[in-house]
């Protein structure tokens, strides 16, 4: 399969043109038509950083958490690690963790290492690391382990609802 190939694969894959449906849905076409494929997955920020030529902080990381058995999507900056009690507290609940495959799975449609921040089955309360900010451009997941797009701090939050914060301790 030629490179050209597998690009087209993996732009044609169902999670990715949801995604693009939902971006475009939100008003930003111009992220749903940046989407782009990564030669390799992105299992971390770091891979993606290196792949996409970026600091590792503009990296967007689409972490879904149980919170009180409901999903919860933070968006934080590659540069950082959520901490789940600063996360509980902005999110009122009593307990917050890491979600399992599964989890992530049935709540987004898509795997861990390709969600993306929209193009769910229903909409997943989402807070957004104010550390994107600042990032004059930030990279987000597209729904495959292969695909990114670019958007902004201020578009991110518009597109997903998010509620900002700092979701470092």
């Amino acid at each position: 399969m030629t490179s050209l190939d597998s690009d087209q694969k993996v732009l044609g894959h169902p999670n990715v043109q949801r995604v693009r449906a939902a971006l475009t849905e939100a008003g930003a076409t111009s992220a749903a038509e940046g989407v782009v494929v990564l030669p390799d997955s992105a299992p971390t920020a770091a891979a993606a950083a290196e792949q996409l030529g970026c600091e590792v902080g503009a990296i967007a990381n689409s972490l879904i958490f149980d919170c009180d058995g409901a999903p919860l999507l933070v968006l934080t900056s590659g540069a950082h690690r959520a901490d789940v009690a600063v996360l509980a507290r902005a999110a009122g609940a009593a307990t917050v963790g890491r979600a399992d495959p599964t989890f992530v799975r049935t709540h987004t449609g898509q795997p861990i290492g390709g969600v993306a921040p929209v193009g769910h089955p229903a909409p997943v309360r989402t807070l957004v690391d104010v550390w994107l900010a600042e990032h004059d451009e930030i990279w987000a997941a597209a729904g495959h382990p292969h695909s990114v797009f670019p958007t902004t701090f201020d578009e991110l939050v518009r597109v997903t609802g998010g509620t900002p914060v700092d979701v470092t301790a």
